[in-house]
């Protein structure tokens, strides 16, 4: 698979067979991912990556917090700002009429958008994820060499024949996720990412993107300077 195909092909699978995932596979593309670009060289990410017992003991654990009704841990970082602005906000409440209306989910129905969201403490039934943590002391340019990190374990999981979905999600359920991987203090939980194979039986609507010349300015032929008097 070459890259051009590897980043088409990449999308949020959130329906996995339980088939497993060898180790050395993982290890494979960890390895290479480290690879990935980040300022100074600093290597912000801290990865960990559960499977077996571990990954059924804190799916249990998340199903149970839901089953009781718990509310989620607070946030460590905003996800979105509060008052999303045009055309950041049309693309959110698109994703949205698709995601759920591929579930056949009204929009009004918020019990049953819970209960789709509610799939995330199951990873979608991977066999494997990955929670990747942040330096709480670190800055914006950190966040996004972490950011780089994961889009490359996701093409380097796709050159594998894996697919994944990363998951802000779990960033509300940090304190369980905690509570399996006991990560040090400083650090922060960005997300976790299911790993596994595509159950092709589950529907997965592919979002579309925004045309070329809605997100890219081209800026060519002559540079006019113009110099003060």
């Amino acid at each position: 698979m070459d890259v051009y195909e590897a980043v088409t092909s990449r999308r949020a699978v959130r329906g996995f067979t339980d088939r497993h995932v060898p180790r050395e596979v993982l290890e494979r593309v960890l390895s290479a991912a480290a690879w990935s670009p980040s300022g100074s060289n600093l290597q912000p990410w801290h990865a960990y990556v559960l499977t077996g017992a571990p990954l059924a003991e804190l799916k249990k654990r998340a199903l149970e917090r839901v089953a009781a009704g718990a509310p989620g841990d607070e946030r460590e970082y905003e996800t979105y700002p509060p008052a999303l602005k045009s055309p950041y906000r049309e693309r959110r409440f698109a994703f949205g009429r698709e995601r759920y209306g591929e579930l056949g989910i009204a929009r009004e129905d918020w019990a049953a958008r819970q209960r789709a969201a509610a799939a995330n403490w199951d990873c979608f039934g991977a066999p494997a994820a990955l929670f990747c943590y942040i330096d709480r002391e670190l800055g914006r340019p950190q966040w996004a060499d972490v950011g780089m990190y994961l889009q490359t374990v996701m093409l380097l999981l796709r050159a594998e024949g894996l697919h994944s979905c990363p998951q802000m999600a779990w960033s509300v359920y940090r304190r369980t996720v905690a509570e399996i991987l006991s990560p040090p203090e400083g650090l922060i939980l960005f997300c976790g990412m299911s790993i596994g194979f595509e159950d092709v039986t589950v529907g997965c609507a592919r979002t579309g993107r925004a045309p070329l010349e809605e997100t890219v300015t081209f800026v060519e032929g002559s540079v006019l300077r113009s110099h003060a008097a």
